[in-house]
């Protein structure tokens, strides 16, 4: 069986091979900015009803007025961690 596997899903296999080398601890961690959601500390509600490790969603505007878009993942202790932040132009050339 193990060796019907790469040949069922050839996809599967390189994406093993490509995240091999990823780490959360390769990645620096991401400090919360003016409009971010954990920006002054972790909300005072609490994600009861949302399932851990689900993701959360936020946009705004920085204050040179780019577009910011940023993911959090839902912790097991119900706090939000950053994740990922992409910055760029409200409308792209």
């Amino acid at each position: 069986m193990k060796v019907l596997l790469p040949a069922l899903f050839p996809g599967a296999l390189f994406a093993g091979v490509m995240l091999a080398g990823c780490s959360s601890a390769d990645t620096p961690a991401l400090d919360p900015i003016p409009g971010s959601i954990t920006y002054g500390g972790q909300p005072r509600t609490k994600l009861t009803k949302s399932p851990v490790g689900s993701a959360v969603y936020n946009q705004f505007y920085n204050g040179t007025g780019q577009r910011v878009e940023e993911t959090y993942i839902l912790q097991p202790d119900r706090s939000l961690k950053l994740v990922r932040r992409v910055i760029g132009p409200d409308f792209p050339d």
